[in-house]
């Protein structure tokens, strides 16, 4: 615990010095709070380190008072799990990567950092806030630090800061959405006893999409609407188990489910496309760019079929 206290702490010292040496400073008029700055903002940086800092350390502490504390504690290990949940996991890294070091790039931005800091303090925030969860796992005698889930963290900071060197947007959206699976019921303590856990913990609801904005590949001559994405999905169906289900849990017999994965085909929509003045809706659409909208959809299962959604969660 003490190391990531000493990592947060680090990156925050840094982040706030890389920050303060902005010396693009020039006289402002009053800003909208929800419009970014434009220029280097001392009290907006302020507001934005004291919340990431809050928010982590307090949620890591938190994660190790009502996680951590009811296993053993060991020396430092590795864990291969890369066999576990078809790789569901994995994605969920790699998107929650993505997705944190989205947010912490933008709050950078709305203070008024530079680009070029602003991708490298705020788009590895959340490739930094995992490493302490792995190293932490790496401690942990009932689970080990993951090389796989390592990569995975990585590989979603990468995806947005490499998006938004190569284009200076993200035009390949990295997305999640949810529908409650009948699986869960199996085994509760695993995958979530109601939905206020199911959605965190029940990989069998959950899908990943990389949601592609079609408009931003063609010429600026073509009338396409901006909005309209064609989102790639990728789930996991009949898991009652990281490696394999089980047939016997807690002395009683549980059905037999097929293991699957599942690809999706969909539309979608990229709510920082539409046009709006009010600045809080721009928040709102930008806040919550990372769910999948509700939309039709082909699903394709190995072995099953090829199954069309009216609308897909």
């Amino acid at each position: 615990m003490r190391l990531a206290w000493l990592l947060i702490f680090t990156s925050i010292i840094q982040l706030s010095a890389a920050a303060q040496n902005d010396s693009s400073f020039r006289k402002r008029q009053a800003l909208n709070f929800f419009q970014p700055s434009p220029d280097f903002n001392k009290q907006r940086l302020a507001i934005v380190v004291g919340t990431e800092a809050v928010g982590a350390i307090g949620s890591l502490v938190i994660l190790d008072q009502l996680w951590y504390a009811n296993y053993p504690h060991s020396a430092f290990h590795l864990f291969n799990d890369n066999d576990e949940w078809l790789g569901m996991d994995k994605f969920g890294h790699s998107q929650t990567g993505y997705s944190v070091g989205q947010s912490g790039y933008k709050a950078l931005r709305w203070a008024g950092v530079n680009e070029k800091k602003s991708l490298l303090w705020g788009g590895t925030l959340g490739f930094m806030y995992l490493t302490v969860i792995e190293v932490m796992d790496g401690l942990s005698a009932q689970w080990g630090f993951s090389p796989g889930d390592f990569v995975a963290d990585a590989g979603g900071a990468a995806l947005f800061i490499g998006e938004q060197l190569l284009w200076k947007e993200q035009r390949i959206a990295y997305k999640w959405s949810f529908m409650p699976s009948p699986y869960a019921q199996y085994r509760p303590n695993l995958l979530g006893k109601d939905l206020s856990q199911q959605w965190l913990k029940d990989y069998n609801g959950q899908t990943y999409w990389f949601s592609v904005n079609i408009a931003s590949f063609l010429p600026e001559t073509k009338k396409f609407p901006q909005w309209l994405n064609l989102a790639i999905g990728y789930g996991a169906d009949g898991m009652t188990g990281g490696s394999s289900n089980p047939t016997i849990v807690n002395g009683k017999t549980i059905p037999t489910f097929e293991r699957r994965s599942q690809y999706y085909l969909s539309l979608d929509f990229d709510l920082t496309k539409i046009k709006t003045k009010h600045r809080f809706l721009k928040t709102v659409f930008n806040t919550f760019g990372f769910l999948k909208i509700p939309a039709p959809t082909v699903e394709f299962t190995p072995g099953k079929g090829t199954y069309f959604h009216w609308l897909y969660f």
